[in-house]
């Protein structure tokens, strides 16, 4: 192999291209491969971050689910407690009324009844009463008497 000057030329052409190449494109290439590589990194970074963010929301939203659900059962536990507690109370109530109404029926009834004895009293008095006029104005035998009682008995 012969080394002439085109040999020479182009070794140092090169050369030169080399060094061009390491001092101005070099470097604006390798820092953005740099700047995206760590754009790379603060996103798998951040994708990891997310993830685990993600895993405590996802466990925090369980828990606060169990949480309702278990308040939401109390609440319905509550409710029915409540409901029965209402209905006994009504039905306690409406067993005090009836007692009241039937309290107040049966001194009615029994009022009644004794103003019915009393008025049959007065009537049998007012009855024996006039008998006894219409015996002692008459002043006839017992069969008189008799027939007197038996037609007073049959007008009551």
């Amino acid at each position: 192999m012969q080394i002439n000057w085109t040999f020479v030329g182009q070794t140092i052409e090169f050369i030169i291209f080399v060094w061009l190449c390491l001092k101005f494109i070099w470097p604006p290439i390798m820092s953005a491969i740099e700047a995206r590589q760590k754009d790379i990194t603060e996103g798998l970074e951040a994708a990891e971050k997310g993830k685990k963010s993600l895993e405590i929301a996802t466990n925090n939203a369980k828990e606060q689910i169990k949480q309702t659900k278990k308040q939401v059962a109390e609440i319905i536990d509550q409710a029915n407690k409540r409901k029965t507690k209402i209905i006994d109370d009504a039905k306690q109530e409406a067993l005090e009324e009836r007692n009241k109404i039937l309290s107040q029926a049966k001194e009615e009834i029994e009022s009644e009844v004794n103003r019915a004895r009393e008025k049959l009293r007065r009537e049998i008095s007012e009855l024996a009463v006039l008998g006894a006029r219409k015996i002692v104005e008459k002043n006839i035998d017992s069969n008189a008497t008799s027939d007197i009682i038996d037609d007073l008995i049959s007008k009551k």
